[in-house]
C-alpha cells in the first residue's frame, strides 16, 4: 500500500520546539496507555523520552530530521542516522500523533524513508518492550525482524554514552532491537 497523502519535509529550525513537544506527547501516550499515570518508565519529569535525547538525535552527525505530513498537515516526525560508508542506517525516532493513528501514516512515512535512501543495506531501530503497537508495526507492516532484546539479563553491549550506542536511552531498560535487511 502506497499512501500518497503522506510526505516528508525537512525539519525547519522554527518548528524544532514543536517537533520535540509532539515527539514527547506521542511517546508518553504509549506509556500511559500501557501503564496508566502510575508509570515509572519516564526518562525525565513526566516524559518517557527526554528533550536531551530528542535533541541529541536531531543534532547528531549524519542525522536527518523530517516532519511527517498527512494531506499537508504536520502529524509526526522522523529522525534518521545515515552512514554513507557502510549503508547501515538507523531509524532513531518515528512518531505519529495519537490523534492520527490507524490511518496508514506511519507506514506511508516508512515507505517515504526507504525511498529517500535506496542505497541502504540494513535499517536498524529500537523500541521499548511495552510498545506493542510499535512491535506490530515494525515486524508485521514494515518487514523488520527482532534481533535482540536488551534487559538486565542481556544488557546493551554499548551503553548509551553518545558513542556507538545500539539503542538510544529512551527510558525503559528493556528494549527490542530490530533490523531490516534491504540488500
Amino acid at each position: 500500500m502506497n499512501n500518497a497523502k503522506v510526505t516528508l519535509a525537512a525539519l525547519e529550525e522554527d518548528d524544532r520546539e514543536q517537533f520535540i513537544l509532539d515527539n514527547q506527547a506521542s511517546f508518553k501516550y504509549g506509556a500511559v496507555e500501557e501503564f496508566g499515570l502510575r508509570d515509572d518508565h519516564f526518562e525525565e519529569d513526566g516524559e518517557i523520552i527526554s528533550r536531551a535525547t530528542i535533541e541529541q538525535s536531531i543534532d547528531a552527525p549524519d542525522s536527518e530530521a523530517y516532519r511527517i505530513l498527512y494531506e499537508g498537515r504536520k502529524v509526526g516526525g522522523v529522525v534518521l542516522k545515515i552512514d554513507k560508508e557502510t549503508h547501515h542506517n538507523e531509524l532513531e525516532l518515528l512518531f505519529v500523533s495519537p490523534k492520527e493513528h490507524s490511518k496508514g501514516i506511519g507506514y506511508g512515512a516508512w515507505l517515504a524513508v526507504e525511498a529517500l535512501h535506496p542505497e541502504t543495506e540494513v535499517w536498524e531501530t529500537c523500541t521499548p518492550y511495552f510498545e506493542k503497537r510499535n512491535i506490530h508495526f515494525y515486524i508485521n507492516k514494515c518487514g523488520f525482524h527482532a534481533v535482540e532484546f536488551f534487559s538486565a539479563m542481556h544488557p546493551e553491549p554499548n551503553p548509551p554514552d553518545g558513542n556507538g550506542e545500539t539503542c538510544p536511552d529512551e527510558g525503559p531498560d528493556e528494549m527490542f532491537r530490530f533490523e531490516k535487511i534491504m540488500k
